[in-house]
């Protein structure tokens, strides 16, 4: 489930037309329902994993809302479990809420008290959820897993490295910057026979035209002014491994000649010689445009495009797998805390949202450089930076402190978005009457917050 996907809710109760009833009011207030006659039906597709709430009838056979709620306490503590009875036994609902049942709610209820009960339960459900991952994370950070994610994009991608690692074929690797090309470059390398060679990495982006061809293909001593004695090139260097070319298409249109040569006859000649040395060496080039579409080639020789187009790998931006980014941020904060010794702060809620609603493009490496500054201590927030939280007394009831916690992240993103109802009712992830109603709830005035 993503951030802007209804919280799922698992609805259980034996009298069908009230199920009917109750699974309408939770669809219009926004919520994905699954309906069950029974807890047993329910419990089969329950596990650790759900990411939402259940909300169920207390009399029912065979399996009653009580015995439902141990079962799912054993399957995972912090599920929010809702209970609804049209008896009203007190004693029963203090034990049950001692027990940790999320809410009691009897029957004859409002449509609107139990909407508002489960969203609050969403809502504590999604914070466990996420910081369950920013665990993960920095247990697989001390691990080194690379190319963190679990979305499906960075899953076929792993699989496509492995497919390909021992290939030996050459290898254009494309994405925007920041999004980790050399990473897939050096995992082609490291998963390939070739990993007790060299890998030999170069931005040609970097390097004036007269310095790169003796960076790559090597010069005698005196071949030209200042070279005073031998160098091996970074092709040569690279033979047994692999050569990495960052921002290929920067490579100055002469080089590019010479490139070419390399790809097809596999051996370079160094600058100042006519020898011609072999070279066993795969090559990974990497683009920041694509290359295969004329007006954004340039310079770049087709030929060339074609020659490295072997196998082409795209690297998705940051933006379009959202689902990756409490990961990886977990990752780079556990990395942080380990290189300036610190320990990592916990995540409050307006990081968390930062983290989830900004586009990042600059990709991987500016969520990297976000968690620094946030272990640092230099980050409130990022683009999103909150207001200043509600105190909450620790004395006062749950339902009450989440009310609060609610009233703020409405008045916040109310804020971030200058009163603008759109893309605030977009923000929070509710349907708009629901928006409304909880203005007037909280008694929170929109136009407070209109430039």
């Amino acid at each position: 489930m993503t951030s802007n996907d209804p919280a799922p809710v698992v609805l259980i109760d034996d009298d069908i037309d009230l199920l009917k009833a109750t699974r309408q009011t939770l669809e219009l207030a926004g919520f994905s329902v699954s309906a069950f006659s029974s807890a047993a039906k329910a419990l089969a597709g329950l596990d650790a994993g759900f990411g939402g709430v259940v909300v169920s009838d207390i009399r029912m056979p065979e399996i009653d809302g009580l015995q439902l709620f141990d079962r799912i306490l054993e399957l995972d503590p912090d599920i929010p479990v809702i209970l609804i009875t049209g008896h009203g036994d007190i004693a029963m609902a203090v034990k049950a809420i001692r027990d940790g049942v999320y809410d009691f709610i009897t029957k004859p209820f409002a449509a609107d008290k139990l909407a508002q009960s489960v969203w609050r339960a969403a809502e504590k459900r999604r914070l466990v959820m996420e910081n369950r991952a920013l665990r993960e994370a920095a247990e697989q950070a001390q691990d080194g897993l690379p190319l963190i994610g679990q979305t499906p994009a960075m899953e076929r991608l792993r699989r496509t490295l492995r497919q390909i690692a021992d290939t030996d074929v050459d290898v254009l690797v494309t994405g925007e910057t920041g999004s980790g090309k050399e990473v897939v470059a050096s995992l082609l390398h490291s998963w390939s026979r070739r990993a007790k060679g060299n890998f030999v990495a170069l931005n040609c982006g970097t390097l004036p035209e007269t310095v790169i061809e003796s960076e790559l293909f090597g010069h005698e001593a005196g071949a030209f002014t200042g070279a005073q004695k031998k160098r091996i090139g970074r092709i040569e260097h690279a033979s047994g491994g692999t050569l990495f070319l960052d921002e290929i298409e920067s490579m100055p249109p002469s080089t590019q000649v010479q490139m070419l040569r390399v790809l097809e006859m596999r051996e370079v000649t160094p600058l100042g010689t006519n020898e011609v040395r072999p070279v066993d060496l795969r090559v990974v080039a990497a683009a920041k445009v694509d290359l295969g579409d004329p007006s954004q080639r340039g310079a770049f020789r087709e030929d060339l495009y074609y020659r490295l187009n072997v196998v082409t790998i795209s690297i998705p931006p940051l933006r379009e797998r959202r689902d990756d980014i409490l990961l990886l941020f977990g990752y780079f904060a556990e990395r942080a805390a380990t290189r300036f010794r610190r320990s990592v702060p916990a995540v409050p809620a307006s990081v968390q949202r930062h983290l989830r609603e900004h586009d990042w493009p600059g990709n991987v490496r500016e969520l990297a450089h976000f968690a620094e500054r946030f272990v640092l201590g230099l980050e409130e927030g990022g683009e999103a930076r909150a207001a200043a939280p509600v105190e909450l007394d620790d004395a006062m009831p749950l339902p009450e402190r989440l009310d609060r916690y609610e009233a703020d992240i409405i008045r916040e993103t109310l804020g971030r978005n200058d009163g603008d109802v759109r893309r605030t009712i977009e923000a929070l992830g509710i349907p708009r009457k629901t928006f409304y109603d909880k203005l007037q709830r909280h008694g929170i005035v929109r136009s407070d917050f209109s430039k």
